[in-house]
C-alpha cells in the first residue's frame, strides 16, 4: 500500500502542481474542469447511483453546465460562488443533524442536487482565484493543508471532545484549533508579503478563519455521505489515495468561498 501511494504521488503531485500553476485562462479551465468532472463520476455514486451509463450522464449533464457556465462568462461571476455558499448552509445544517435529518437528503435526487451547489462554485472559485493571480489560489491551497496538518498533529496529541462523533469519530475540536492557529499564521504571513496593511491584514485573518471552519465542513459532507453509501473511498481512482473527492472534499468548500470573500480582500 505504501509503494503505491508513493508511485501516485510521485506522477499526481507534479501534474496538479503544472495544471494549477502552470496553466492559465482556457488551459486552466479546462484543467480544473476535468478534476471536477472526475469528482463528479464519484459524486454520482456517493448518490446511490452504481451503474456506469447512468453516472456518465451525470458527468455529461455537469459538463454541458460548464460549458454553458464558460460560454455565458459566468464562470467568472459571483452568483455560482453565492450558490456555493447559501448551499453550504445547507449543508452545514445536514452534517449537524445526521442521522436524524438524513431523510431531508437521502434520495438520489437530492444528493444530486447537493453535488450541483458543491462541484460547479469549486470550479467557478478556481477560475476566479486564478484569474486573479496566482498568488491567492496558492494562499487557499496552503490554508487547507496547513488546516489539515495542524488538525492531525493537534488532534492526536490533545484531541479529546469529539466533532461530530457520527460523521466522523476521528474528529476533535482541539484538531480544529490546531488548524485555526496554522492557517491564522499563514495569515499573517502572506498579509505581510502583499503588504495588506493592518486593516488587510484582520481583514485577511477573519476570512482565513471562516473559510478554515468551511474547509473542516467539506471533509465532513464527504465523510457523511460515504458513510451513507457504505464506502471508505470515493472511488479508486488514485490507487493508494482512494478517489478524486478524498483529496479535494475540503477545497469544495474552502475555494467557492474564500474567492467569494475575495472581492472585498483584494
Amino acid at each position: 500500500m505504501l509503494k503505491q501511494r508513493i508511485l501516485t504521488a510521485a506522477w499526481l503531485i507534479p501534474l496538479a502542481l503544472f495544471g494549477l500553476f502552470g496553466l492559465d485562462g482556457e488551459g486552466f479551465r479546462l484543467f480544473t474542469a476535468a478534476v471536477v468532472l472526475l469528482a463528479a463520476w464519484e459524486w454520482a455514486n456517493l448518490a446511490g447511483i452504481a451503474a456506469p451509463g447512468r453516472r456518465l450522464l451525470v458527468v455529461a449533464s455537469l459538463a454541458g453546465l460548464l460549458a454553458l457556465c464558460w460560454a455565458s462568462g459566468a464562470v467568472l461571476s459571483t452568483w455560482p460562488l453565492w450558490l456555493g455558499a447559501l448551499g453550504w448552509l445547507v449543508n452545514l445544517y445536514w452534517v449537524t443533524g445526521y442521522p436524524a435529518r438524513l431523510a431531508q437528503w437521502g434520495a438520489t435526487g437530492m444528493r444530486l442536487a447537493m453535488g450541483l451547489w458543491v462541484l460547479l462554485p469549486t470550479w467557478v472559485g478556481f477560475s476566479v482565484l486564478r484569474e486573479s493571480g496566482a498568488v491567492w489560489l496558492l494562499f487557499v491551497l496552503l490554508l487547507v493543508w496547513g488546516a489539515d496538518i495542524g488538525a492531525y498533529f493537534v488532534g492526536r496529541a490533545l484531541g479529546r471532545h469529539k466533532l461530530a462523533p457520527r460523521v466522523s469519530p476521528g474528529k476533535t475540536w482541539e484538531g480544529v484549533a490546531g488548524g485555526l492557529m496554522v492557517t491564522a499564521l499563514l495569515a499573517i504571513v502572506f498579509a505581510s508579503w502583499q503588504s495588506l496593511g493592518v486593516a488587510g491584514g484582520l481583514m485577511l485573518m477573519l476570512a482565513t478563519a471562516v473559510v478554515t471552519l468551511v474547509s473542516v465542513l467539506g471533509d465532513l459532507l464527504e465523510s457523511m455521505l460515504k458513510r451513507h453509501r457504505g464506502i471508505k473511498d470515493s472511488s479508486q481512482l488514485l490507487p493508494g489515495h482512494g478517489g478524486v473527492l478524498d483529496r479535494v472534499d475540503s477545497l469544495t468548500a474552502a475555494v467557492p468561498l474564500f474567492a467569494l470573500l475575495s472581492g472585498w480582500l483584494l
